[in-house]
């Protein structure tokens, strides 16, 4: 993961990339031992028409959301898998289907000064590879284990932009990003935040530029590509 404050010039690395996307909103989740674990299902399928957009839509409970990206569709929501997956399975079979359920980094707002969460979200859901080399894999998951205590501006970057959460999946090399903010604000208007006064996530952001590329599909010298939430 990564934050540059010009995204709206290039989505080349993890977070300078706020143009574009459309959000869908919904209540914040309490933080509870027992609360269920967001995770994400990923389905490639060649038609994308609004009669496939329709049948999905009809598959998802009222908590979950649809997003989309050229052939690729995700629901994201909470512990989702078992019941949709099947249901996906039965609707598409021609269908690839992933899914992502490896959280191996989260951030919200404990880490902050201010913990309060405001009362509704709006997610921002992006998509890159690592790289091939498994040695760099293991290296950008490392950084991402100690980034609280090693580089401890990055979350502070996220509090000073107000950001509820960030979320991010893995499954095999490809990633799954997600960013949750207040409803009624904007990427554009809040991620400035995030390198105002503190240099050192620029720094970050340049670590963290060898170790993400595109996904089969994404423009030529672009990185992190974003889902367009379907209403």
């Amino acid at each position: 993961m990564m934050i540059k404050s010009s995204f709206k010039k290039s989505i080349s690395a993890v977070f300078p990339f706020w143009m574009m996307v459309l959000v869908c909103s919904c209540q914040s989740p309490k933080q509870k031992a027992d609360e269920q674990k967001p995770s994400i299902i990923e389905m490639v399928y060649q038609d994308t028409s609004e009669a496939t957009i329709n049948q999905l839509k009809a598959l998802l409970k009222q908590d979950e959301q649809l997003f989309r990206w050229k052939t690729h569709f995700i629901v994201f929501g909470k512990d989702i898998h078992a019941a949709l997956s099947d249901s996906l399975k039965m609707k598409f079979p021609e269908a690839e289907l992933k899914h992502y359920d490896d959280l191996f980094y989260e951030f919200n707002r404990s880490y902050c000064a201010d913990t309060v969460h405001a009362s509704e979200w709006e997610h921002s859901i992006l998509t890159a590879n690592l790289v091939a080399d498994t040695a760099l894999q293991k290296e950008y998951l490392q950084y991402h284990a100690t980034q609280f205590q090693e580089w401890p501006e990055v979350s502070k970057g996220f509090c000073d932009a107000s950001f509820q959460q960030l979320l991010l999946f893995k499954n095999g090399r490809q990633l799954m990003l997600v960013i949750s903010i207040p409803k009624g604000k904007s990427l554009d208007e809040l991620n400035p935040k995030t390198t105002e006064n503190n240099p050192r996530v620029n720094e970050w952001n340049k670590l963290m530029s060898k170790y993400q590329e595109g996904i089969t599909g994404t423009a030529e010298g672009k990185t992190w590509v974003f889902f367009n939430g379907e209403k």
